[in-house]
């Protein structure tokens, strides 16, 4: 090739590396992980909004799942080894994750507005939006009861939960402190509104966990979101803490004669977040942003019986997408369930939680 052929050549190669560079730098790989909460849950957020998200962006969203907490995220982000994009989070979660710098600051995210054209910021129900933390929706932990387990009187409040002469037979519950202490004071009488001032005290903690000694006998422990369902189904327990959600679903999908009791509901908000140094960081900024479109959360809310976290979202609320049942009577946000709920005071355990493990911990020893 002459001089002038290879002059030419050069230029028409500077001139693409100058065209790439003004199209900014290539795409990261296409996928990102999210880690959620596993079975029924994740399934639904996978038809309500993940694949939605795909089918928008071309990005894919792998699912890993957990079960709650900040150990793996610790993990991850102090040995720089972060696998995880978004994560699926408890409230109070996302405050101690952001204070210890584990997860990204999304309170910039443009968030989109309703279809009605209110502005985001108004839309959204106060409280659910944190530094770290984005609410896409309201769920309950309830306790729930297989019917068969009593041939006569039936469990209706939080006391009866507590009841062993009354309604004997083993409980399902929780492996954590949370919620398993605002149960218990209110099965001893705490009235909903005093909960959080009690645990505030020594006194309060020493009484929680006193009602709790009178069932630990019982109690057959649970980790994952989908062993309640499935230990009343077994008859291994005869009434279980549970999220409202997996019990909904195991009525409606699987047919069981399960029964809720609302009465003492631990209302909470579930949230996104970004873990630090995530490798697809643009991708999971857009994906937390695309979740909490108000037609993402009723994306989730026709799969699983969990309330949007946007005002515009609430009376939207329809059927379950593979059984045509009426969504709204199931979501534990509506009146007649809220009228004897507790808000998770998420300020409270952010400041409490490693205490409260601590103590958990060795009463379960003991």
């Amino acid at each position: 090739m002459s001089f002038r052929g290879n002059a030419r050549a050069l230029r028409i190669a500077a001139l693409a590396l100058l065209a790439a560079a003004a199209a900014g730098p290539a795409p990261a790989e296409e996928a990102l992980t999210v880690a959620s909460w596993g079975g029924s849950y994740a399934r639904a957020c996978a038809k309500g909004y993940h694949a939605p998200f795909t089918a928008e962006t071309g990005i894919e969203v792998r699912l890993d799942d957990y079960n709650g907490g900040l150990a793996q995220v610790r993990a991850q982000v102090e040995t720089g080894n972060v696998y995880w994009d978004v994560i699926d989070l408890e409230i109070a979660d996302a405050i101690r994750g952001c204070d210890e710098g584990l997860l990204e600051p999304v309170d910039d995210l443009e968030l989109p507005a309703a279809p009605d054209g209110t502005p985001a910021e108004e839309d959204f129900y106060p409280d659910t939006q944190t530094e770290c933390g984005v609410g896409t929706l309201f769920y309950s932990t309830i306790y729930a009861y297989h019917p068969e387990s009593f041939s006569g009187e039936k469990p209706a409040t939080l006391a009866d939960f507590f009841d062993l002469e009354k309604f004997p037979g083993r409980r399902g519950m929780r492996r954590v402190p949370y919620v398993n202490l605002e149960f218990a004071l209110i099965a001893d009488g705490v009235p909903l509104d005093q909960v959080y001032a009690t645990l505030d005290t020594p006194e309060g903690v020493d009484r929680a966990f006193r009602k709790l000694d009178t069932l630990k006998s019982q109690i057959v422990w649970w980790e994952a979101g989908a062993q309640p369902p499935q230990m009343l189904a077994d008859r291994e327990v005869v009434m279980s803490t549970a999220y409202n959600g997996r019990i909904f679903n195991a009525q409606i999908l699987e047919n069981q004669p399960f029964v809720i009791v609302w009465d003492g509901q631990v209302l909470d908000i579930g949230q996104l977040g970004i873990v630090a140094g995530s490798p697809n960081l643009e991708a999971a900024r857009r994906f937390v942003t695309f979740a909490t479109r108000t037609e993402s959360m009723l994306g989730v809310a026709r799969h699983i019986a969990y309330g949007p976290a946007r005002r515009s979202g609430t009376p939207l609320v329809s059927t379950h997408q593979e059984t045509g049942v009426d969504m709204r009577p199931h979501m534990p946000t509506t009146p007649e369930h809220l009228s004897r709920s507790l808000q998770n005071d998420w300020e409270w355990w952010s400041d409490n939680a490693d205490e409260m493990n601590e103590r958990f911990s060795a009463w379960l020893a003991r």
